[in-house]
């Protein structure tokens, strides 16, 4: 009969959930009969950290440009969108791979470039690759990591990484073609290239404190190790024609700034550091800002794919498309660098519901604001491709 119920088929093709599901996940933290060593709920993390780490360094990764406004609009825009879940469909066993430039993922997820690890764990940006790795997630490595680009690659072993580019001001290509080269040759497959950083984000939690990593040369290590740099700053210390008394007079400066003795005796005993990370970052975060037109050399210095991270309007997607670009993140640097900006979700819902994006390859990932495996589903849903992870890790 037309009505009978074929019991063998309904139950093809797949009768139990893959062992490696979040049901059985939570199924062994309630048999397991005691809390798990880490909290499931991602404010927790962030309550753990500020009890745990000094409270500069906790400000510096938690804080956001001028009154937050941007990074306030990133999580209520995740509330304002609703899931609409629909039931009595064959999901028993869940396909969350993506494929990227060529490369299949068994998740949609990467980890996002984010520098000055150390000041949050001493393993730093090698424990991220490593567990990278061990997942089978993409890591973006930052340019302000606190380890250089060959022992990143080293923990990563044969794992997929990225590199993110801070990218160094018009008078200093050599650095960049360096820099990339070196990526290059240790195994980084995407070069990602961040658009809002020419200049640091007024960060009133950093100012209040005048706290900066890279000034203590945290964050520095890929310049400090760069050959191309390290020609740039010893021909400066070369040419510097100041005579020993202004030299001397300039460290006595720097040195009464701290206001104590022990401020004073710790510049003493780190002063070349002080004066090379100035170079470093008049370098990579000078204020002089690069263009469209630009994007051509830094095609000829990479011949891999390449991401515009920061991108947060159709116009500029539009052009991201007209200059040959591979993909974009939209980003807002997770409200670090714009007082008052887009929610990063909002635009990733305008950019991929344009017809002229939509008629593209341009593949579209995104950031800014996610915690929970809900947000990351809404942003797939927006049309992400793939969800970048930043300030939980």
């Amino acid at each position: 009969m037309a009505d009978e119920v074929d019991a063998k088929r309904l139950n093809q093709p797949y009768t139990e959930p893959n062992p490696t599901s979040y049901t059985f996940f939570q199924r062994d933290i309630y048999q397991s009969l005691r809390p798990p060593a880490l909290s499931t709920n991602p404010s927790e993390w962030e309550a753990s950290a500020r009890s745990k780490v000094p409270d500069a360094n906790f400000g510096y990764v938690y804080g956001s440009a001028g009154s937050a406004a941007t990074a306030r609009a990133n999580s209520e825009a995740f509330n304002r969108y609703r899931l609409r879940p629909r039931f009595l469909v064959n999901a028993t066993r869940r396909d969350v791979g993506i494929e990227l430039f060529g490369t299949k993922y068994s998740s949609p997820l990467l980890v996002a470039p984010v520098g000055v690890q150390n000041i949050m764990h001493p393993d730093a940006e090698e424990a991220t690759a490593k567990a990278c790795h061990n997942l089978g997630i993409p890591m973006i490595l930052s340019t302000a990591a606190t380890r250089t680009i060959e022992q990143v690659a080293e923990a990563n072993a044969d794992g997929d990484r990225w590199f993110q580019l801070y990218w160094p001001k018009p008078q200093c290509e050599e650095v960049t073609a360096s820099l990339l080269n070196r990526a290059k040759a240790s195994g980084y497959k995407v070069l990602v290239v961040t658009l809002d950083t020419f200049s640091l984000g007024w960060r009133p939690t950093d100012l209040d404190t005048a706290y900066l990593p890279f000034i203590w040369g945290q964050g520095c290590q890929i310049g400090f190790s760069d050959p191309a740099f390290n020609r740039i700053f010893e021909e400066r210390q070369r040419n510097d024609a100041r005579g020993y008394s202004e030299k001397l007079a300039e460290l006595w400066s720097i040195m009464r700034r701290p206001g104590t003795v022990y401020g004073a005796a710790r510049v003493l005993a780190n002063a070349k550091t002080l004066q090379k990370s100035r170079a470093w970052i008049d370098v990579m975060n000078s204020g002089t800002y690069r263009e469209w037109e630009h994007l051509k050399l830094l095609k000829q210095l990479w011949d891999g794919p390449i991401v515009l991270k920061g991108i947060q309007t159709v116009e500029d997607a539009h052009l991201a498309i007209e200059y040959g670009i591979d993909g974009i993140i939209v980003s807002n640097h997770g409200g670090r660098q714009l007082d008052g900006a887009i929610a990063s979700l909002d635009a990733l819902a305008e950019i991929t519901a344009d017809d002229s994006v939509k008629a593209s390859n341009l593949t579209i990932m995104f950031d800014s604001g996610v915690r929970t495996g809900s947000d990351v589903l809404k942003a797939l849903a927006l049309g992400a491709k793939a969800v970048c992870i930043g300030r939980p890790y």
